[in-house]
């Protein structure tokens, strides 16, 4: 299975309406964007027309919605449009508005859908980077919010909302792939309590709302132009919120979202989490072009996949998969390495039986990580059109990566490649059995 590719809009497409909080008259246009670009605010409404990155370091306040600023220049309620891009599975794209803030439509995420699907999506020469969460992340806060992401093999949030005086409490759960965002949260409205509008029309907010774009609770009752969409419709429109913040930490993740009590705040606070746990999971990484991957396996980790123990264990981590069959390792060379007392006194060199030897291990851990191989053992069978093109000192940084040509039944071919600072230092085909 080849890795998923990233996608952008194939055409552009147009809405127009009314902004919720500031109550002005905007036009917003989708159009597509290169590859690695991400997702782009453009105030065409202003001289230069400035970009703003949708970016968790470009937040500038949470009040009731989420505000990208660069300089003097802000973008308002910008969280259900990054949620619909995001949950079509759009990667790349520029938002261009001529206003500060997008049409609040009937304050779902439907028209922006709407808009996604007119435009229409394609397929980019470019794997999507996907950020695999691996270890538990808790966020909590004093006013009770909750946001817990734990390792998952796809993208879910389960979520719990709870209003005041634990009015309106509801949870809903659900693995967010296209057809699951169109299906059970798009339509999710927003909504507020009615002790809570007051302060906000105090506040310069909400000056474009009405019954039609939100749903207004009082007491125990709901006010709405129609009745509500979904039972839980108020904790599906948490998620609908929480896709869009999140992907501020600038990664898709994969992993599942428990959140309790969601807002734009601990939302962003965890997008700021995810940002920096990527940024220190990269910064471990030497400066060296590697391929993009779904997050990084520690010498723990590889342990539980790999038999070998010191002194034959040639990768210290996993810095990067990129789809089922793509690994990269590395492997840090020290002084240390018991086999430079002999090869060469005077002149230590890694011998290059052993760099097939890394090889052949990184490529047994892109199918031993697949749960039907777990707890298999690859044994090395054959190496073909190995060649040495430079020697590996201590105090060099190996990187290793392999890719899966093909499998036959239990049978693995590779193509494996050792370089030190982007300089190729061995090469070669590999055969392995994965046994019991």
């Amino acid at each position: 299975m080849s890795a998923p590719k990233q996608q952008t809009l194939a055409s552009t497409a147009t809405l127009t309406g009314t902004s919720l909080h500031t109550g002005e008259k905007v036009t917003l246009t989708m159009t597509p964007a290169p590859a690695n670009t991400g997702i782009k605010f453009r105030r065409v409404d202003l001289a230069d027309k400035p970009f703003i990155d949708a970016h968790v370091s470009k937040v500038q306040t949470v009040e009731r919605a989420t505000t990208l600023a660069e300089g003097s220049v802000k973008v308002h309620t910008v969280e259900h449009v990054i949620s619909a891009l995001v949950g079509m599975g759009v990667d790349n794209a520029i938002i261009e508005m001529d206003a500060n803030e997008p049409p609040i439509g009937d304050g779902s995420a439907r028209p922006f859908v709407d808009c996604i699907k007119k435009a229409g999506v394609i397929e980019q020469d470019v794997n999507r980077r996907v950020f695999e969460i691996r270890e538990p992340i808790h966020l909590e806060t004093a006013n009770g919010s909750l946001i817990t992401i734990v390792p998952d093999k796809g993208f879910r949030i389960s979520c719990t909302q709870v209003g005041p005086d634990g009015r309106m409490t509801q949870f809903f759960s659900t693995e967010i792939t296209p057809e699951t965002y169109e299906r059970e949260i798009a339509d999710a409205r927003t909504f507020v309590f009615y002790e809570d509008v007051q302060p906000l029309l105090e506040k310069g907010l909400i000056k474009g709302g009405s019954l039609e774009n939100a749903i207004v609770i009082k007491g125990d009752s709901v006010m709405s132009k129609e009745s509500l969409r979904y039972p839980e419709e108020f904790a599906r429109h948490k998620i609908l919120d929480l896709i869009g913040d999140l992907m501020l930490g600038g990664k898709r993740i994969m992993g599942h979202v428990i959140a309790v009590k969601p807002g734009h705040g601990p939302n962003t606070r965890m997008a700021e989490k995810l940002a920096a746990l990527f940024a220190q999971t990269m910064s471990a990484v030497p400066a060296v072009n590697i391929p993009t991957g779904e997050g990084v396996m520690g010498n723990t980790e590889v342990q539980k996949l790999l038999p070998h123990r010191y002194p034959f264990l040639m990768v210290d981590r996993i810095i990067g998969f990129d789809g089922e069959f793509k690994c990269t390792g590395l492997k840090q060379i020290t002084i240390n390495e018991p086999y430079f007392q002999g090869h060469f006194p005077g002149h230590p060199v890694m011998p290059g039986v052993l760099q097939v030897e890394a090889m052949a291990q990184v490529a047994s851990i892109s199918l031993l990580r697949q749960p039907e191989n777990q707890g298999k053992i690859g044994y090395f069978m054959s190496a073909d059109n190995i060649k040495f093109r430079k020697p590996v000192f201590p105090g060099d940084t190996l990187i290793i990566e392999s890719e899966i040509l093909k499998i036959r039944r239990n049978i693995g071919f590779a193509k494996c490649r050792c370089s030190v600072n982007g300089d190729t230092t061995s090469e070669g085909e590999l055969k392995f059995a994965l046994m019991d």
